[in-house]
């Protein structure tokens, strides 16, 4: 159960927005973009290489993959918030992850870079 919500996770978050990005970048008019973040955005990503916008998206989805793994230490409990004495815990059909969220999405992301 637990591998299959991982893979999910890692489906939905990381692979679905990181097709979103690359899409929206590569094919969002800056003279059409209304936040100027965003414009900021696509003026740099417009101005790099075509090798480095490809670089561009790997950090994004390499942030993502982090930002992933942090939170899934949160839930294992290997890690605490700041501030907080919460303890959370993840149930799936209401069975314990039993700590191992993090280390089974960080093997699932060893075996796809492989």
């Amino acid at each position: 159960m637990n591998e299959i919500f991982i893979k999910s996770i890692y489906k939905s978050i990381v692979e679905e927005n990181r097709s979103l990005y690359k899409n929206l970048f590569d094919n969002t008019d800056i003279d059409n973009a209304s936040d100027e973040y965003w414009k900021k955005s696509l003026k740099l990503y417009n101005s790099l290489s075509e090798e480095n916008k490809e670089t561009l998206i790997t950090i994004i989805q390499q942030t993502m993959i982090d930002t992933i793994s942090n939170m899934l230490d949160i839930i294992d409990g290997s890690s605490t918030l700041s501030g907080s004495d919460t303890e959370p815990k993840l149930y799936l059909n209401d069975a314990d992850t039993d700590g191992e969220l993090q280390d089974l999405f960080l093997e699932y992301v060893g075996e796809i870079k492989e």
